[in-house]
C-alpha cells in the first residue's frame, strides 16, 4: 500500500465539493470537460485558487511553500474546468494531477507533467513533500493514517447519495485481520465474528444476505464455514465472507448506502464496492514488503503474516502484483449447549426427592439445555490473496484497465465436545430411559435453570475438518471518450468461489451410567461429573460420522453504458446489463453406530486427553487411529448424499436503466442530483431432489420476478462547510439462497432433530427507502454528521416453525438415527413471504484532529461514530395445530451500535486505539412461541496500533487485537434469556516491519 511522507495541513485549500457524478470516471471527466463562465482577476495564487475551487467545486491540495509568494493572471470568459485550471495555473511552474474531484499542484519539475493526467491523492511527489515537511513548526503532518481520514472525507463529501470510504492508508495499516474487521468502523456497519474473526457484516440492521458486495466493478459472492452448529457450520447464503480476503489487498472500499438507477439491484441494505490496488495509482515504480509474525493467547507459537507489491509504469501503460499471506492459529473454547427445547419427563425418570410442584412440571414439560457441553474448537487458519492489474491510458479519451484475483482461504481444525448425549441422555422432547432427575431449579418461564441426575451416558467428540475455498475473478473495465460529449464505458467479468470441506470426520467415544449436574445460572455454565474424565477404561467407541461438502458460487457479468453531456448542468446516463449467477453443492454424510449390541472396544493407545484450552479435560478418540482400526470408509461418494442438500439455484438477468445527474448553482448554492430508473427481469430456476416417503424424486421450479426501481438522490451545498442530502428509492433483494431451496434438510439428534425446507416459491423482498443527511466539513480538520433513513418492507420473507411428528412431514424413515420412529418429534422451519417490515434509523459521526491544543498534544484525533435502529417482523409458530404469530426484531439488527478511535501521529510515530460495540441482535426465530428469538449479546472489541518510522520509508509496527478477550454470548429466547453458548476466542498480538521502495 501506498502511504505519502506527509502534507502540511495548512496546505489544503479545501473547496466546496468534488464533482456530481459519484464512482463514473466518465462522468467526472465529462464534468472537468463542462463549460463555465470565469471571473477570477489577477491576485496572488493561494486567493485565486481559493476563488477557483469556490466557482467549480473542484478539490484543490497544494504545499504552502509552492505557492507562497506566487501571483496568477486570473482566468476570464468561457472555459472548460479543465482548461480553466490550466490557466489559472499559467506561468505559476505548477501542473495539476485530476482524480475523484481532487487536484494535486506540484511543481512542473516533481515529476508531474503539462498535460492532464489521472493521479491520486496519495501519490503527491516526494519532493513536495519533503518541502512542506519542512514548515513551519505550528504545521501539522498529514501522512499515514491522518492523511487517509482526509481523502475518506473528501470522498464522502463529493458523494450524491450517503457514502462512507476507506482508503489504503487505513486499510493497510489499522490492525485488522480481515475486510469485515476495516468494515466495522464505518457508521452503520456491525460485523459477526467466528474463530477470532470477523465474518460477514450487518449494514443499517439488515443482515448479510441484504448487502451487495461487488469487486472492481461487479458483484461477486464467496462463502466459508464456521466450526461450531450453532453458527451454521458451512455457509450457503447470499452473505459474502470477508474473511477470505487479507485487507491489504484492497486500496479503497466504499459504502453507498443510498441506492441510484445506475447501480446494481439486489442490495435493499445498500453495496460494498471493494477496489484493488492499480499500478496508474503510482507516478513510477512502487515496491511494497511487510513481514509481521503474530500470536494468539489461546494458541501456542508465531505465525507469519507477510505482504508484497510491485508495481512498474511507463507512460500510459502500468502493470501491478500484490501477494499477502498469513497464517494464524486461534482456539475458541467455552460452554456450548445444541440449543433449548421442551422437554417432558416419565414418571418413572423422577427421583423421589423431587417435590410434588416441581414433579407435575417435569411431566408437561420443561424448557431444557440439549446436550450440556464444554468445547473447543481450534483452527490453523492460512489466507492467500494474489491481484494483478494491466492498466493502459493513452491520453484522456481511451483507458483500459484488466484486473486479476486470486484467493484461498484455508482451515484445518481440531474441534473437541463432551456432551450429555450418549445412548441415554439429556437431548430430545422426552426423557425416558435410565436418566434419573434428582433435583431441579424452575423458574417462572417454566426453565429448568439447574438440575442433577443419575443414569447418563456421556459422550465425546474429536473432529477433525480440512475446508478450503478458491476464490478466482477476472474483470475488464473500459472507457472511451467518443467525443467531448459522449462517453462510453463497458465491463466484462467472470467469477468464481468454491468452497470444498472434503475432511470431516467425528470420532464419538461413550462413557456409561454417570450422575451429572448443570447450572446455567453462572455467567459461564457450570457441569459437574461424578466420574474422572480423564480414566480411559470409562470410554469405549460409540460412533463414527464421516461428512463431505461442496459449494459453488458463479458470476458471469456483461455491462454497457453511456454518459451524454446535454448542457453544463445535466448529463444523460444510461445502459443496459447481463449477470448469470448460479449456486449449486452438495453434502454426503455417512453415520455409523458401533454401539449395537454393545460399545465396541478399542485400545487405550488410541484415545487421548484434548490436546488445546478446554474448560475441563476429557477423553476422545484419536481419529486417525480409529478409523484405521475399524475400517470404515472416510472417502465418500454420490451414493452417501445426504437428502436436501444437493439443489442449485440459476438466476439470469436482464437490466437496463436511465439516469439524468445534474450540477449547477440554485440561488448560489451548489445543487448536484441525479434521478432515474431501472429495471430488471430475473428468470429463476430451482432444482435438487426432494425425499418423500417413494424415494428421491427430482423437481426444478422455475419463476420470474421483474420490476421498475425508480431513484433519486440530491445533495444541496447549503453553505461552504455544510452539505444536505435527501435520497429515495425503490429497490429489491432476491431470497436467501437455502430459502429458494427445492428441497429440505434433515438435522438428528438422539431423541428427535430438526428438518429446514426452502421455498422456490419465494417473491423477493421490495423495499421503498427515504433518508437524509446533514454535514458540516470543518475545512481540512474533520467533519459531522447527522442522517437519518426509512425502510418499508412490502414483502418481508419471514419464518413459520412448527414441531410434529417425524412420520406427518412425509419423508422417508430412512432418514432417521438409531432410536427415532415416525412418532419421534422434530422442529419443522420453512420461509414463506411476510406481511413486510419496518426499518428505521439514526447516524451520527464525528471526526476531527485536535490541532486547536497546545504542543504535541496537537497530533491528537479522534473518530467517533454511533447509531441507532429500530425493526420488526412478524414470525409464525404451529403448536398442536395451532398457529399464532409475534413480532421479533429483524434478525442481525443491533439498535445500538458504536466506534471510537483515539489516535496520535507525528512525522517519528504514531498510535491508536479502537474499539467497537454493538448490542444484542437476534439470528432465529427459535422453536417455538415460548423460545421465540435467539441470538448473540452485545460485544465490545478493543484493538490497538503502534508505529515509530526508522526512516521515511521503513515503519516498525505493532499491534493488538481483542485486547479485552471479549467473549460471545449466545442466547436463546428473547424473553427467558437462556445461555446457549459462551466461548472466547483470545487475543491477538503482532509486530513487524514494512519498507517502501
Amino acid at each position: 500500500m501506498t502511504r505519502s511522507r506527509g502534507i502540511s495541513l495548512s496546505a489544503l485549500a479545501m473547496a466546496l465539493a468534488t464533482p456530481s457524478i459519484t464512482h463514473a470516471q466518465t462522468a467526472q471527466t465529462a464534468n472537468l470537460a463542462r463549460a463555465m463562465q470565469f471571473d477570477i482577476a489577477p491576485t496572488d495564487l493561494r486567493t485565486g485558487i481559493s476563488q477557483f475551487s469556490l466557482a467549480t467545486g473542484l478539490q484543490v491540495i497544494v504545499a504552502p511553500t509552492a505557492v507562497a509568494g506566487r501571483q496568477t493572471g486570473g482566468v476570464q470568459g468561457s472555459h472548460s474546468v479543465r482548461a480553466g485550471l490550466d490557466q489559472l495555473l499559467r506561468g505559476t511552474d505548477l501542473v495539476a494531477s485530476i482524480k475523484g474531484g481532487v487536484a494535486v499542484l506540484k511543481p512542473a519539475g516533481g515529476g508531474g507533467r503539462r498535460a492532464p493526467m489521472v493521479t491520486p491523492v496519495s501519490a503527491v511527489s516526494t519532493a513536495t513533500v519533503a518541502e512542506a515537511g519542512n514548515g513551519a513548526p505550528s504545521d501539522i503532518v498529514v501522512s499515514g493514517y491522518r492523511q487517509s481520514l482526509t481523502e475518506a472525507q473528501v470522498l464522502k463529501r463529493g458523494a450524491v447519495g450517503a457514502e462512507d470510504d476507506i482508503v489504503a492508508t487505513d486499510i493497510a495499516a489499522f490492525p485488522d485481520l480481515n475486510l469485515a474487521e476495516s468494515l466495522q468502523r464505518i457508521p452503520g456497519i456491525t460485523i459477526t465474528r467466528d474463530s477470532g474473526e470477523g465474518r460477514q457484516i450487518a449494514l443499517r440492521g439488515l443482515g448479510a444476505d441484504f448487502t451487495r458486495t461487488q469487486l472492481n466493478g461487479m458483484e461477486v459472492l464467496g462463502n466459508t464455514a464456521s466450526g461450531m452448529d450453532n453458527r451454521g457450520n458451512v455457509a450457503r447464503s447470499r452473505s459474502f465472507d470477508y474473511s477470505l480476503f487479507a485487507s491489504e489487498l484492497f486500496n479503497r472500499v466504499s459504502v453507498q448506502k443510498s441506492y441510484s438507477a445506475d447501480q446494481d439491484e439486489g442490495g435493499i441494505a445498500g453495496t460494498v464496492q471493494l477496489t484493488s490496488a492499480k499500478p496508474l495509482d503510482y507516478e513510477g515504480s512502487k515496491f511494497v514488503v511487510s513481514a509481521k509474525g503474530q500470536t494468539n493467547t489461546n494458541t501456542n507459537g508465531v505465525t507469519p503474516r507477510l505482504v508484497g507489491l510491485a508495481s512498474v509504469r511507463s507512460g500510459d501503460l502500468g502493470a501491478l502484483v500484490s501477494v499477502a499471506y498469513s497464517n494464524i492459529r486461534n482456539n475458541e473454547y467455552g460452554y456450548r449447549n445444541w440449543g433449548w427445547g421442551l422437554t417432558r419427563y416419565a414418571a418413572a425418570n423422577i427421583g423421589p426427592s423431587v417435590d410434588a410442584a416441581t414433579r407435575q412440571k417435569l411431566l408437561a414439560g420443561v424448557w431444557q439445555p440439549t446436550a450440556q457441553s464444554p468445547s473447543s474448537w481450534y483452527t490453523n487458519r492460512k489466507r492467500l490473496g494474489v491481484t494483478s492489474s494491466l492498466q493502459y491510458h493513452p491520453g484522456d479519451r481511451f483507458k483500459i484497465d484488466v484486473d486479476l484475483l486470486y484467493g484461498r482461504l484455508w482451515d484445518h481444525r481440531d474441534d473437541y465436545a463432551l456432551a450429555t448425549a450418549g445412548a441415554n441422555p439429556l437431548t430430545g422432547t422426552t426423557i425416558n430411559g435410565t436418566q434419573i432427575i434428582q433435583s431441579a431449579t424452575i423458574d417462572d418461564t417454566n426453565t429448568l435453570r439447574a438440575a442433577s441426575f443419575t443414569g447418563i451416558d456421556l459422550r465425546s467428540e474429536h473432529h477433525i475438518v480440512k475446508n478450503h475455498t478458491d476464490f478466482y475473478q477476472a474483470v475488464a473495465n473500459t472507457s472511451w471518450t467518443a467525443t467531448d460529449r459522449l462517453t462510453v464505458h463497458a465491463l466484462g467479468g467472470y467469477e468464481e468461489a468454491d468452497f470444498a470441506q472434503p475432511v470431516f470426520d467425528k470420532v464419538f467415544m461413550e462413557a456409561k451410567n454417570t450422575a451429572f449436574s448443570y447450572d446455567t445460572r453462572p455467567t459461564v455454565p457450570v457441569n459437574t461429573y461424578s466420574i474422572d474424565l480423564t480414566n480411559p477404561n470409562l470410554w469405549q467407541l460409540q460412533r463414527l460420522d464421516v461428512q463431505e461438502n461442496k459449494v459453488v458460487n458463479r458470476y458471469a457479468n456483461g455491462k454497457l453504458d453511456a454518459t451524454y453531456q446535454l448542457d453544463d448542468a445535466l448529463t444523460l446516463n444510461a445502459g443496459g446489463q447481463f449477470k448469470h449467477f448460479t449456486n449449486s453443492g452438495y453434502t454426503w454424510a455417512n453415520k455409523v453406530f458401533h454401539n449395537v449390541p454393545t460399545l465396541t472396544a478399542v485400545p487405550n493407545d488410541l484415545k487421548q486427553t484434548v490436546g488445546v484450552d478446554t474448560l475441563t479435560q476429557y477423553i476422545v478418540g484419536d481419529v486417525d487411529g480409529i478409523y484405521s482400526l475399524i475400517g470404515d470408509p472416510r472417502n465418500l461418494t454420490a451414493a452417501n448424499l445426504q437428502a436436501g442438500s444437493d439443489y442449485r439455484v440459476d438466476e439470469k438477468t436482464w437490466a437496463g436503466f436511465a439516469q439524468l445527474n445534474l450540477d449547477t448553482r440554485v440561488a448560489d448554492m451548489r445543487l448536484r442530483a441525479n434521478a432515474g430508473v431501472r429495471y430488471y427481469s430475473t428468470d429463476l430456476v430451482s432444482s435438487g431432489n426432494l425425499a418423500t416417503g417413494a424415494g428421491f424424486v427430482p423437481v426444478s421450479i422455475s419463476t420470474n420476478s421483474h420490476g421498475w426501481l425508480p431513484a433519486a438522490n440530491m445533495a444541496l451545498d447549503v453553505a461552504r462547510t455544510v452539505v444536505v442530502r435527501l435520497s429515495a428509492s425503490r429497490n429489491v433483494n432476491r431470497p436467501g439462497l437455502g430459502d429458494l431451496a427445492a428441497a429440505g434438510t434433515i438435522t438428528t439428534r438422539p431423541n428427535g432433530g430438526s428438518l429446514s425446507l426452502g421455498n422456490p416459491f419465494l417473491k423477493p423482498y421490495k423495499a421503498t427507502s427515504v433518508e437524509g443527511s446533514a454535514e458540516w466539513y470543518m475545512d481540512q480538520h474533520g467533519f459531522a454528521s447527522l442522517g437519518v433513513f426509512y425502510k418499508k418492507m412490502g414483502s418481508f420473507v419471514t419464518t413459520s416453525s412448527q414441531q410434529i411428528p417425524y412420520g406427518q412431514t412425509g419423508l422417508p424413515l430412512s432418514l432417521l438415527i438409531q432410536g427415532q420412529d415416525a412418532n419421534t418429534p422434530y422442529d419443522v422451519s420453512q420461509p414463506i413471504n411476510g406481511p413486510g417490515a419496518d426499518i428505521k434509523g439514526i447516524e451520527a459521526a464525528f471526526q476531527h484532529d485536535f490541532t486547536f491544543l497546545p504542543g504535541a498534544l496537537r497530533h491528537l484525533g479522534m473518530v467517533v461514530n454511533g447509531t441507532y435502529f429500530d425493526g420488526d417482523q412478524t414470525v409464525f409458530y404451529t403448536t398442536g395445530g395451532v398457529t399464532t404469530s409475534r413480532s421479533l426484531p429483524l434478525y442481525n439488527l443491533s439498535k445500538w451500535a458504536a466506534n471510537a478511535t483515539l489516535y496520535y501521529e507525528n512525522a517519528v510515530w504514531g498510535a491508536r486505539v479502537s474499539a467497537a460495540y454493538r448490542s444484542q441482535y437476534l439470528t432465529g426465530a427459535g422453536n417455538a412461541l415460548a423460545n421465540a428469538g435467539g441470538g448473540i449479546k452485545g460485544t465490545t472489541n478493543v484493538d490497538f496500533q503502534a508505529h515509530f518510522n526508522i526512516t521515511p520509508r521503513i515503519r516498525l509496527i505493532a499491534e493488538g487485537i481483542n485486547l479485552t478477550n471479549e467473549p460471545i454470548r449466545q442466547f436463546a429466547s428473547v424473553d427467558a434469556d437462556r445461555t446457549e453458548v459462551y466461548t472466547t476466542a483470545g487475543r491477538i498480538f503482532s509486530f513487524g516491519v514494512s519498507a517502501e521502495f
